[in-house]
């Protein structure tokens, strides 16, 4: 039996629609929540959720309602008075306005501990990215087999990302080597990279480079934990 949401979406809180909603610009702290909308909402539409309010579906999402009403906002607002989201639409809508309907093919170079665990990661493919190569410069690591993948060799980078369509690439590679891969992966015509290097890369302005480093979100748990610990401080 399918399940229903049952806390409605009440008619003072409804969002009126925009028709040129879906053409706005989306600030990028928007864009961040809507990955954890379109999370929520999956995870309702694994449970056979139907409908869900704007409070239920914030609740969900660790954000307030008006918050979240703003966001949708950018996509163009589903709600229906006294009825709520449908889930399954407003999951699709998300999901094309963050372009996950797209093909992304995704290559990670660097075959270390973290590339290999980054490949074989099962939860790229349900969200609409497809890896379709791993690459390494180590002779003692070209070859060995990474989940369903074979380890290229970086030498053949350029091949590798034109031969197997990729549009995305995840750079997993010590501080000293990033940039001059980095800078080849640029000029094989890639404009997104997710980089886990230890070290702050140059990119041209067309290039889309989003950076992740565990170190420092650590440092900023550590104030917030430190914080948390000290009496009388505010949180």
């Amino acid at each position: 039996m399918e399940k229903n949401v049952t806390a409605l979406e009440p008619s003072a809180e409804a969002v009126p629609g925009d028709k040129d909603s879906a053409s706005k610009q989306i600030p990028p702290a928007a864009v961040a929540r809507m990955t954890l909308y379109l999370r929520a909402l999956n995870s309702l539409l694994a449970e056979g959720v139907e409908r869900v309010s704007s409070d239920a579906l914030a609740e969900a999402s660790g954000v307030s309602s008006s918050t979240l009403r703003k966001d949708l906002s950018y996509v163009g607002s589903y709600g229906t008075r006294g009825v709520g989201y449908e889930v399954q639409y407003l999951s699709r809508h998300i999901a094309a306005a963050l372009g996950l309907t797209h093909d992304w093919k995704v290559a990670i170079v660097g075959a270390g501990n973290l590339g290999k665990a980054l490949a074989r990661y099962g939860g790229f493919e349900s969200r609409g990215f497809d890896v379709v190569a791993i690459l390494d410069a180590d002779p003692m690591v070209i070859g060995n087999e990474v989940g369903w993948l074979r380890v290229s060799d970086a030498a053949n980078l350029e091949l590798v990302l034109q031969r197997t369509g990729t549009n995305m690439v995840v750079l997993a590679l010590p501080a000293a080597v990033a940039q001059d891969v980095c800078d080849r992966v640029i000029n094989a015509g890639i404009r997104s990279i997710l980089s886990f290097a230890p070290v702050l890369l140059q990119v041209p302005p067309h290039v889309n480079l989003r950076k992740v480093d565990m170190a420092t979100e650590l440092q900023i748990l550590a104030y917030h934990a430190q914080r948390a610990q000290t009496p009388g401080q505010a949180l």
